[in-house]
């Protein structure tokens, strides 16, 4: 007989990435949100589902349950023979650790596929994630990422990420970039999965002296930051990077890749236009349908971000906050990686 497991030790497992996790609940409830790294292997699939929740409702649970086993019978080899390809222990789960879990577990051990069941579901995830979340103390210092629109902030996180720093790329968690244009082209995620991949995200960098982060607002597209991670970026260093707009223009053009979503970017330019002066919002939208790119970038990033941007400095302390000069990424990386050898909080201009 399976064995059901408790959401404290699951976790525990899961943070030594000792098991492997496998939700079987729909896709577009896995889509919605799920433990961070599980697979997807669904007892039913969405029309199914909705099938079975149906004549649950309307007729009774007998005949739902009835139902559910037709579909999963016809199925059935099939769904074993995915888990059979998943080596070491694994723990399913379901929104409750009701009866698609249950199910799902007991035929994987009438198979010989030994596996755990999540004692109350992703429900109970949710709420341990939430109460985790209230609770945490994060030690670590902030250093925070400044710089106009474009100065490419994200790309020298990844960078550094890349050579060992302990970075927190909140947009990268968020799946948005934080601006009005800033969900082209990517998959934003919703408060319940941001929140469940910033706590393990946290959890890792715990130990850490500091960790390199963006300076964000509290909201970024569709999700709000927890209030200890908005105190600790008002705390930290901050570095405001200083970069030509020609290179910022082509940062944006590169990232964005406003020919591969020509109609996303005209949309999102009317959520603004009534911002900006007449004249200037006619020639922005005029560059975007013809396709001129560039001019539209650079008259947006010197018309509406750069003076929205202004005196954001002031806003921390000397003591608090550096400038650097510097003409492209890879002088940004090279001098933020100076400073977090010597981590001397002095303000100046280099």
């Amino acid at each position: 007989m399976f064995q059901d497991i408790a959401i404290e030790k699951l976790m525990s497992s899961y943070n030594k990435k000792e098991i492997t996790l496998i939700d079987v609940r729909s896709p577009s409830e896995f889509k919605d949100s799920t433990i961070p790294g599980s697979l997807n292997i669904p007892l039913f699939n969405d029309e199914e589902r909705a099938e079975v929740g149906t004549l649950y409702k309307q007729q009774s649970v007998e005949a739902a349950k009835e139902r559910g086993l037709e579909i999963v019978s016809a199925k059935l080899p099939a769904f074993i023979k995915e888990f059979s390809k998943i080596a070491g222990p694994k723990a399913v789960f379901c929104w409750r650790g009701g009866m698609r879990s249950k199910t799902t577990a007991t035929v994987l051990d009438l198979m010989g596929i030994r596996a755990y069941r999540l004692q109350g579901g992703f429900r109970v995830y949710r709420q341990w994630i939430v109460k985790n979340l209230e609770e945490m103390e994060f030690a670590p210092k902030a250093c925070v990422l400044h710089g106009n629109t474009g100065t490419g902030k994200t790309l020298i996180l990844q960078e550094l990420a890349k050579q060992g720093f302990p970075v927190l790329d909140l947009e990268q968690l968020a799946g948005h970039r934080g601006s009005i244009f800033g969900e082209i082209g990517l998959q934003p995620n919703n408060q319940k999965m941001f929140e469940s991949l910033l706590f393990h995200h946290l959890f890792a960098l715990k130990d850490t002296s500091f960790v390199l982060m963006e300076a964000e607002s509290k909201r970024i597209g569709k999700v709000v930051l927890p209030g200890f991670v908005t105190d600790k970026k008002q705390q930290g260093l901050h570095i405001f990077l200083d970069m030509p707009i020609e290179e910022r223009v082509n940062h944006i053009l590169e990232d964005y890749l406003p020919w591969e979503h020509h109609e996303e970017c005209l949309a999102a330019f009317q959520k603004i236009k009534r911002r900006i002066h007449t004249p200037l919002a006619a020639q922005i939208e005029h560059d975007l349908s013809e396709g001129n790119y560039h001019s539209a970038v650079r008259l947006l990033l010197e018309h509406y971000y750069d003076p929205r941007y202004e005196h954001h400095d002031v806003e921390y302390p000397e003591d608090q906050r550096l400038t650097l000069k510097v003409n492209n990424i890879a002088e940004a990386i090279d001098q933020i990686k100076e400073i977090l050898q010597k981590r001397k909080p002095v303000h100046q201009v280099l």
